[in-house]
């Protein structure tokens, strides 16, 4: 054998120097296939890694505020998983007013709710919040472990928290009319949820985030990390990333058993719905833009408040006073359908500040301090935005 090796390589040779030009074609296809194949494979481990692994800021409870009492309450996804609750009533000698559910942030529970929706109890509102499979007591599904974001597994939990809420507004007697005030993942599912749910009338979502956009931002900011070639990683097309997220989602299917469904999409298929965006403009988790371009696809009536100084889910911390008045003044406006000329939500003030920032006319000092906001386009030919700085 080892006398016929010269012969059999120069019969390789031969054959090779004879369809050089096929041969060549052969190599580069194979070259074609398997760099791309290995730059993808690379991209998606260290993706699905960092996706398995990372944990965003301040995803631990916030221990910073007195609880709110309530009424404990188990409910049930429908899938069937035991989530816990607490129903909140408004306190004696309020007039009722509606019911807001709350979807809390990721490792945070219903307690949480608090930070948010003291002013929405005080002014009327039952809300109703909830731990999310996996936190505080609600149980866990064997062999699903929660992440940072929104998968069919918290739709079926919110999808089974609705299901509740109906039951007891009928029972109560009550319109079956519901507001949805979710935070960060809790603020993703809401928009998933409600885009499928005709009883949610209005939604205030706070540091609210697409997962393929978001993952896709990610993806380019790990690969200046992990990249050892400046060239390659600067030089991909939009396809490939829009690809590589793809072969990523596909991956996670399999991995984590379970899917995560695009809040873009969402919200382009998604009925009229009033939707109150807000966001912090030093968010380094989730960048500003997110919310910005979730704004542009929501459908009319909708309104964005970018809370100058704020980092992730700390908004409310920001400007606690003017963060009560926007989430109270706009369930009132889409929830309880109050009609009350000082309400921020009434589409003629709005009209009125257009047109003085228009004319070049003066604002009041409380119109001056609107943040960024916009006038359903059914409302008015004139649409306003106004930019200002939230007081600390």
């Amino acid at each position: 054998m080892l006398a016929t090796s010269p012969f059999m390589l120069g019969g390789i040779w031969t054959a090779i120097s004879h369809n050089w030009a096929l041969f060549s074609i052969l190599l580069t296809l194979l070259l074609l296939v398997i760099v791309p194949a290995l730059v993808l494979a690379k991209y998606v481990r260290i993706s699905l890694n960092i996706m398995k692994d990372t944990v965003p800021p301040l995803s631990v409870p916030q221990l910073c505020f007195d609880r709110i009492p309530g009424e404990e309450r188990d409910v049930f996804a429908a899938d069937g998983i035991r989530l816990r609750g607490i129903f909140m009533h408004p306190p004696p000698g309020v007039s009722r007013r509606g019911l807001v559910i709350f979807a809390p942030e990721f490792m945070s529970d219903r307690n949480s709710c608090a930070r948010y929706c003291r002013p929405l109890l005080e002014a009327g509102y039952d809300v109703f919040s909830f731990d999310f499979r996996g936190h505080g007591e609600s149980a866990k599904e064997e062999g699903f472990n929660p992440r940072q974001w929104a998968s069919d597994r918290e739709i079926s939990d919110m999808t089974g928290v609705i299901s509740f809420a109906e039951q007891w507004l009928e029972k109560m007697g009550y319109p079956v009319e519901i507001g949805l005030f979710g935070i960060s993942r809790g603020a993703c599912t809401s928009i998933l949820v409600a885009a499928q749910n005709p009883v949610v009338k209005a939604i205030v979502v706070d540091g609210a985030f697409s997962s393929d956009h978001t993952l896709e931002h990610l993806m380019k900011r790990w690969a200046k990390i992990f990249a050892k070639v400046k060239f390659v990683y600067e030089n991909h097309p939009p396809e490939f990333w829009r690809f590589l997220r793809w072969c990523l989602f596909v991956t996670c299917r399999f991995k984590f058993g379970c899917t995560y469904p695009s809040v873009k999409k969402a919200l382009k298929r998604m009925p009229p719905r009033p939707l109150l965006f807000v966001h912090g403009q030093r968010d380094s988790y989730i960048p500003v833009e997110q919310s910005r371009m979730l704004y542009a696809l929501a459908p009319q009536p909708k309104y964005l408040w970018i809370v100058q100084g704020a980092k992730h889910n700390q908004s409310v911390d920001m400007a606690p006073a003017e963060y009560a008045r926007r989430t109270v003044q706009f369930f009132d406006q889409y929830l309880w359908r109050k009609a009350e000329p000082s309400n921020m939500y009434q589409p003629d003030r709005f009209v009125r500040m257009a047109r003085s920032a228009r004319d070049g006319v003066a604002r009041s000092p409380r119109d001056q301090n609107e943040g960024e906001s916009r006038v359903p386009a059914s409302s008015a030919n004139v649409t306003a935005e106004v930019a200002s700085k939230s007081q600390n």
